[in-house]
């Protein structure tokens, strides 16, 4: 496989796995019984494993290590920030409205991951 390929096949996986938090947080905040559904609850898991496996490939392959990269370190935190906020926002959240703040928290720090890959800056946004 070519770094090409599996760069496409990373960015996809980043694709389907923001489009699938932001319509897992609509059922939530509607209390869709669709949540709750075999697929619905496997599919993240898989994508989300592939989406690793490819990022780590990426790193090993290019020697852009997170302990020499800032903005990739800054994009791992990132991660696991969202990855914390996304089980507050579908899982751990013990009102409605802690798991609506911490659905759309977890989408703004998804988008800070998408603007820090972009620009290799931990600061995109000039903070």
């Amino acid at each position: 496989m070519t770094i090409n390929l599996i760069l496409k096949l990373h960015l996809l996986t980043i694709l389907l796995s923001g489009a699938g938090f932001l319509l897992r947080g609509f059922w939530m905040m509607t209390d869709s019984e669709k949540l709750q559904a075999r697929p619905v609850k496997i599919f993240p898991h898989i994508n989300d494993t592939i989406l690793l496996v490819s990022g780590i490939t990426l790193v090993v392959l290019t020697g852009l290590y997170p302990w020499q990269q800032s903005w990739l370190m800054a994009k791992i935190i990132a991660l696991l920030v969202y990855i914390f906020l996304g089980t507050i926002a579908l899982k751990r959240g013990k009102t409605k409205n802690q798991k609506i703040l911490a659905w759309l928290l977890a989408i703004i720090v998804f988008v800070y991951m998408i603007f820090v890959a972009k620009t290799h800056n931990p600061a995109p946004f000039g903070l």
